[in-house]
């Protein structure tokens, strides 16, 4: 029986014994384990809370028969270490932690959150702590200093905490404006920064083995470093890099168990996993990383599609989750002028500088809203990744969509009304040239006017990418900026298997020229596409063609002039 896609399954226990696919990363226990107190910050949906799933099952006591069943067929458990099976563990998950408009109203949620936690705790292991009651504890610092008292007195195995999502409520207090509640939680004496300090304490006097914690944002780490200086941030690690996310051998080794499952073909093969690697793939956390990371989370939305829908090609590649609000990028940039300033640099530049120096593993509130900061703040929700030494630029496909419905957004650009009639025309008539004309009348037309002097290439192909891919995904696969053999294709649809379209691939080649450019060479005026252009479209074709046999290529050329129009080719 073909095993199942653990799309949004964070239980490692289930994922073993439900029968589903594994990318083993169990190596990094053994990273891990040269650290006290790491804290690892990843972007949403990058797979942190069944990476704390997996380090519970190691290191819990009460698992220890089930050790074989669990690890037996991973890399840690051919070759476990001396610790495995030797603590008690106790994991908390601060997203649960209700974010109310007053501080006694977050100390409430932030206790109760603990003390079921801790109720878990005492449930497992109370046989070994006897005696223990939590009644007469006040908040879940006392509770925690009670357990650990015990704990070192008792003699018993030591606790190993897990903490997913430290910065979840936190984070919620920043983006809701909540400034001055924000810093009544993170500095002083507050419950937070008190029970970071009864933590601290425990790892001091033995009751407490290990602490791992996972999370976003640097920035609440940072205002406790003065109450937890143990915590080790290894985020930035070239050694534990790769710790989350998948690389690409581990994506074709899982893609070529997901087929050889389901007897799928290899054409089949070749266009999943091109259009993988397009809308997943790219993150490269640090200019030198060896190689860039798949989003784990939302390519297993993509396999689990794929798998429900019996080998047909998902419409929807993007996973709601990952989204970040719009307001996020507002409130980062001071307004809407700086978020708009910001989205236009990307949108047609493609990149935007970063300065090395400001790299670093935290840093707090203040420095997170000055705009030099502002690139790394991307960076750590997961919107930019690096591209060399000097600039971020967007991980992948998915990443640049949401850029260009940011933008829409915030110029207020309809995509919803008056389009339908060009997209239907074109299933009828198959006429790529009209259906352009179409998109520039009714979507060019509404740029405000200031835009015009900074539109290029780069942006009329994301405009029109993420156009074609709300009206015709049910009937093409859209990519742009595709790295082939012969270099990078600038614009491709392929036509879904399950349609009319399924033997049709369209090639794209854009080439912009500002309208003092178009003008001086008359581009408007030309009866025939260049020779650099068509030799380069060309080329692709012959790509295509190696990669999947059997498919009619169509190609165009298309020279568009700042606003003053476009000419459009079919070769």
């Amino acid at each position: 029986m073909p095993k199942k896609i653990p799309y949004a399954v964070a239980s490692y226990e289930e994922i073993v014994r439900g029968g589903y696919h594994f990318v083993d990363k169990t190596r990094f226990i053994r990273e891990l384990e040269d650290y006290k107190a790491p804290v690892f910050l990843r972007p949403r949906r990058f797979g942190k809370s069944l990476w704390c799933s997996i380090l519970e099952c190691y290191y819990d006591i009460n698992r220890k028969c089930s050790f074989e069943e669990l690890f037996g067929h991973t890399e840690i458990g051919r070759a476990p270490t001396p610790s495995r099976n030797s603590r008690m563990v106790m994991r908390l998950d601060f997203s649960k932690v209700k974010v109310g408009d007053s501080y006694p109203s977050l100390e409430e949620s932030f206790d109760s959150i603990c003390s079921e936690a801790m109720k878990v705790f005492l449930s497992s292991y109370g046989t070994a702590l006897p005696g223990v009651s939590l009644s007469d504890t006040r908040s879940a610092s006392d509770a925690l200093n009670v357990i650990l008292s015990t704990v070192r007195r008792s003699g018993h195995v030591p606790v190993y905490i897990i903490i997913d999502e430290y910065d979840n409520f936190t984070n919620q207090l920043v983006t809701s404006r909540q400034e001055s509640l924000y810093s009544e939680v993170t500095t002083g004496d507050s419950f937070l920064r008190t029970f970071f300090k009864v933590i601290k304490a425990g790892v001091g006097d033995g009751s407490v083995a290990g602490v791992f914690i996972t999370g976003v944002l640097p920035i609440t780490i940072d205002e406790l470093t003065s109450g937890f200086n143990i915590a080790e941030i290894i985020t930035l690690k070239p050694s534990t890099l790769d710790m989350m996310g998948f690389t690409q051998a581990e994506v074709d080794a899982y893609v070529d168990a997901v087929f050889a499952e389901w007897g799928w073909d290899d054409g089949l093969k070749a266009q999943v996993s091109s259009e993988l690697k397009t809308h997943y793939n790219g993150y490269r956390l640090l200019p030198d990383a060896k190689e860039t990371l798949y989003n784990s989370t939302i390519l297993n939305f993509y396999l689990k599609d794929l798998v429900l829908g019996g080998g047909k090609i998902p419409r929807e590649t993007i996973d709601d989750n990952i989204r970040v609000d719009v307001n996020w990028l507002r409130l980062l940039a001071g307004g809407d002028d700086q978020a708009r300033s910001i989205i236009e640099k990307l949108m047609f530049e493609g990149t935007i500088p970063v300065d090395m120096r400001s790299l670093r593993s935290k840093f707090n509130l203040r420095q997170f809203f000055d705009m030099r900061f502002l690139p790394l703040s991307l960076y750590y929700l997961g919107m930019l990744t690096f591209r060399d030494d000097y600039s971020l630029e967007f991980p992948n496909l998915t990443v640049k969509t949401i850029f260009t419905e940011y933008f829409n957004e915030l110029e207020r650009i309809s995509v919803s009304d008056g389009y339908t009639d060009y997209f239907r025309k074109y299933l009828g008539d198959h006429d790529l040239a009209a259906l352009f004309a179409g998109y520039w009348e009714r979507y060019v037309g509404q740029i405000p006017a200031q835009a015009f002097d900074k539109v290029n290439e780069n942006f009329y192909r994301c405009t029109f990418f993420e156009l074609c891919s709300r009206y015709l995904s049910q009937k093409f696969v859209f990519s742009i900026e595709v790295n082939r053999p012969s270099g990078r294709s600038d614009f491709e649809a392929m036509g879904r298997p399950e349609t009319e379209f399924k033997n049709i691939f369209l090639l794209i080649e854009f080439k912009h020229f500002t309208k003092t450019e178009g003008a001086k060479l008359g581009v408007l005026s030309w009866e025939a596409p260049q020779p650099r252009e068509v030799a380069q479209v060309d080329a692709y074709a012959v790509d295509i063609h190696a990669m999947f046999p059997g498919m009619v290529v169509k190609r165009h050329v298309l020279y568009t002039v700042g606003n003053s129009g476009f000419k459009f080719f079919t070769l």
